[in-house]
């Protein structure tokens, strides 16, 4: 646990260094080790680290899971101040977050940090509220706004194969690739998810970390 420890304190200084690639690999490193631990409070606080290299990689969809896993693991415990931590990260890291999530984390976060004396925290939320604010009742284009009202007619089966596909990118993409652990987000089966995959989302063939062949003795 303790190397763990150790793992996260110079992934973060790698960060710092802006060496990611590096800091990457070492944070993930700490968190395998962290969770077959059991130690779930430092568990939470190395994923919020391996969040912020994702966010700054560009691994977006991987980033928000990995914050909003370490926010689910510190509120089971009881570590509010750390699940608010790690939802004030989320909000700073990610600009691409829905309204909803934005939202949430922001309600979440204040609630959870208010007891805090901190200063710097202080005017982090503050920072974010702005955010919070554009995102949720920010200004719209009147072209926008105009689309936005206007009924237009859509294919359904294509709108429900496009939603799909979307759901599965998604997936594989907090996942980093693997279908196995794609197919338990979504509650599919390893094999039916492949299916679907390889015969209706084939653009997404890309997405998937490459399948391993079996030898025979396997």
């Amino acid at each position: 646990m303790q190397t763990a420890q150790i793992d996260e304190s110079r992934a973060r200084l790698l960060v710092a260094e802006n060496k990611l690639k590096e800091a990457e690999s070492i944070a993930s490193s700490a968190v395998s080790v962290l969770e077959r631990s059991g130690q779930q409070c430092i568990l939470a606080e190395v994923l919020v680290t391996q969040a912020i290299i994702l966010a700054r990689l560009k691994k977006l969809e991987r980033a928000q899971f990995t914050f909003q896993r370490a926010i689910e693991i510190a509120h089971q415990v009881g570590a509010l101040n750390k699940a608010g931590l790690a939802a004030l990260t989320m909000m700073e890291e990610l600009d691409e977050l829905s309204p909803e999530i934005l939202y949430s984390a922001y309600d979440r976060a204040s609630e959870w940090l208010a007891k805090s004396q901190s200063q710097d925290i202080s005017h982090r939320l503050n920072a974010v509220a702005r955010k919070v604010v554009l995102s949720v009742g920010g200004e719209v284009k009147p072209t926008e706004a105009t689309e936005t009202l206007l009924n237009k007619p859509c294919d359904l089966q294509k709108e429900v194969l496009k939603f799909e596909g979307s759901l599965i990118k998604q997936a594989l993409s907090k996942v980093n690739g693997s279908v196995t652990r794609a197919a338990e987000l979504l509650n599919l089966s390893y094999q039916g998810l492949a299916y679907i995959i390889g015969t209706r989302h084939k653009d997404l063939l890309k997405e998937r970390s490459p399948i391993r062949r079996r030898s025979r003795r396997e």
